[in-house]
């Protein structure tokens, strides 16, 4: 598939997807309804999580600093973050993090724990990102993303 090929197919998913969430077809999903209890390895995905794969939702959210300038997604988490994800230890990272990529694939961080509403289709399970390495467990695609 060409590149103009791939980005009209972005634009009309995400056209789609903003449709849908005005028309009060996106769940909002919360950081809270994202696991349950655990699994043999772990954490897992809620059955609310689960049943809202691949359909659009809206969660609420605090922008975490970019990994790399260049990078083609963002961070949502629960809560204010100021650290850089690879400069400090892991203890320092939150666990009920969401990887969002912005329909547009431009950077949308602002400097400071600026709260968003971001619009997107779910995705859940392990994914590499190719460019980073940056490993995500719940990822929001084709997303739109409103400060509030």
């Amino acid at each position: 598939m060409s590149r103009a090929t791939r980005t009209a197919a972005g634009l009309v998913t995400a056209a789609l997807l903003t449709l849908a969430a005005t028309a009060g077809g996106a769940e909002t999903l919360r950081f809270l309804d994202l696991y349950e209890g655990s699994g043999p390895l772990g954490l897992k995905f809620s059955e609310a999580a689960t049943r809202l794969t691949g359909r659009p939702v809206v969660m609420r959210g605090f922008l975490a600093p970019p990994l790399k300038a260049e990078a083609t997604f963002f961070v949502l988490s629960s809560r204010p973050v100021s650290v850089c994800p690879f400069c400090q230890s892991d203890s320092d990272w939150p666990i009920d993090i969401v990887v969002v990529y912005p329909d547009t694939g431009a950077s949308v961080f602002r400097s400071g724990s600026a709260q968003v509403e971001v619009s997107g289709r779910l995705e859940l399970g392990s994914q590499r990102d190719p460019d980073t390495g940056f490993v995500s467990q719940v990822r929001l695609t084709h997303a739109t993303v409103r400060f509030i």
